[in-house]
């Protein structure tokens, strides 16, 4: 199997990532079903790189409807270390503008019901997740972001909503109430999952749009937010060149060991199907 060492996945509008070299699928099992879609494996600025459309190619599924699990043990499968997403998000903020960039530090989960852990079944972890993105792929982005003419705000909180249906008037204004800074649907499940999974993870976040709160977001229109769109994504993809370009090859974060000293089980005890379903997480830790 064709092996990375950093996954790119891609949101809305982001489906493929252009001059990725020598690409080819790669089409992924794991013991939670199938990914969003092949996973593009290839060459970008000199790095193995394993691209995902998120959605899949097309957009085809819904935020509710993704299957987290089996889009990161696909990317740990692949030997990806380090994860950037990139994501679509709505501004809770005046200063965070249509076409800005953001990197948020901090997540807050607003969704009901979805699955983001790998453990359960006779196994038991509980990774430290107070700093929920890796330092080092956000310094990275920050960077990256600098050699454009991009707007970014480093640091802030992602507030995840289950949708598909965006929020309420109410719900974007108890929001802001709260502190949060942009919403999204998608990347606090990426993120718990890839600690668990001992890979670094960082979010792009695009701005496309003011939330409702905005007075003037009646006065958006879908062409609007579209050509917005069209201009984050062709932002997105130098950031992300230049990104991966300039991550070190070397990791001297925690993200890592996140495993180390996580699991409670007692090893005498873990069930045979929870070590094999999981082997390619935990293995290290159960010899």
């Amino acid at each position: 199997m064709a092996k990375a060492q950093i996954g790119v996945i891609g949101g809305s509008g982001l489906y493929s990532m252009p001059g990725l070299q020598k690409a080819r699928e790669v089409r992924v099992t794991t013991p939670y079903g199938k990914p969003s879609d092949a996973y593009i494996v290839g060459t970008l600025e000199g790095r193995q790189v394993a691209f995902l459309a998120r959605h899949g190619r097309g957009h085809l599924i819904t935020p509710s409807e993704l299957n987290f699990r089996a889009n990161i043990y696909g990317f740990k499968k692949l030997g990806v270390q380090r994860i950037i997403s990139v994501s679509a998000v709505g501004s809770l903020r005046e200063d965070y503008r249509p076409t800005d960039m953001a990197l948020p530090a901090q997540f807050v989960d607003h969704t009901r019901g979805r699955i983001s852990t790998f453990f359960g079944g006779g196994l038991v972890a509980h990774v430290g997740f107070d700093t929920p993105v890796c330092p080092t792929v956000v310094s990275t982005l920050s960077e990256a972001c600098a050699g454009t003419a991009v707007t970014v705000h480093k640091g802030g909180t992602y507030l995840c909503m289950e949708g598909p249906a965006f929020s309420t008037k109410a719900e974007s204004n108890l929001y802001r109430s709260w502190g949060m800074d942009i919403i999204g649907m998608t990347a606090l499940q990426e993120a718990k999952l890839a600690r668990e999974a001992e890979i670094c993870y960082a979010v792009l976040a695009m701005v496309t749009d003011y939330d409702c709160w905005h007075p003037s977001h009646d006065a958006v229109t879908v062409t609007q937010v579209l050509d917005y769109l069209s201009r984050n994504v062709e932002n997105s993809q130098k950031i992300v060149r230049q990104a991966v370009r300039s991550l070190p090859e070397e990791r001297n974060c925690k993200c890592a060991s996140a495993l180390a000293h996580a699991i409670l089980s007692d090893r005498k005890k873990i069930p045979t199907a929870a070590r094999k379903k999981l082997a390619l997480l935990v293995g290290k830790y159960l010899k």
